[in-house]
């Protein structure tokens, strides 16, 4: 099977074309305020709107009130949401219902045992994202530019469909999929030239690493 890209924190066309362009499957619009990939209500209206069918939009949030959600969701065309921060299998449920979309919940890993923390949203959840866990003093829980031990992702033995996120660039992420048995890679930091600014040629030479190593 070949393994499958997504490229996060999109906040303007030239990268968003780009990701589309070079074959990504998913494509994701951060809708946490500290941020600085954050994007308004007005730029997620209009960058939701050129997405390409096939393509998967997919809102970042970090414990979002009922409210944000419903608010996003009136200005912004979403496929998916994707929860990156506290929220419980419990609140997983309630966004699935409240939204009708599927959700991915999104879980910190330094260690073995985190990736154990995965078991309680088996039956919550639609998907799973295993992404490094923040350093000390972080400010938001992903964005961050760290890797974790990728073969700590060999102990994953759930079922759902997962994506590996943390530090991945065009240079180690054929190594990121070989280690971890990942099918789908994230990526944000990797392909920027400064936090919040899409580089197109480092998306576009992401994707082609990553279906590089897919062929």
């Amino acid at each position: 099977m070949s393994a499958k890209a997504k490229i996060c924190g999109l906040s303007d066309e030239r990268g968003l074309r780009a990701a589309m362009d070079g074959g990504a499957a998913y494509v994701g619009f951060m809708f946490f305020r500290h941020s600085p990939r954050y994007v308004t209500l007005e730029q997620a209206s209009e960058l939701t709107a050129m997405v390409e069918r096939g393509i998967t939009a997919v809102g970042v949030f970090v414990n979002p009130t009922d409210a944000e959600l419903e608010h996003t969701l009136n200005a912004a065309r979403l496929d998916m949401i994707q929860l990156h921060g506290a929220e419980t299998p419990e609140r997983v449920d309630q966004v699935r219902a409240l939204t009708g979309l599927k959700v991915m919940k999104v879980l910190g890993v330094s260690t073995a045992r985190d990736v154990l923390e995965a078991a309680p949203y088996e039956a919550h959840a639609d998907a799973l994202m295993f992404d490094t866990k923040p350093p000390k003093g972080a400010t938001r829980p992903g964005g961050n530019a760290v890797a974790f031990d990728w073969t700590l992702m060999k102990t994953y033995t759930g079922k759902l469909p997962w994506f590996l996120a943390g530090g991945l660039t065009a240079k180690n992420v054929g190594d990121a999929i070989r280690a971890s048995g990942t099918q789908i890679v994230d990526v944000s930091s990797g392909v920027e030239t400064k936090p919040g600014v899409k580089s197109p040629a480092k998306i576009r030479a992401f994707l082609k690493a990553v279906q590089a190593v897919s062929s």
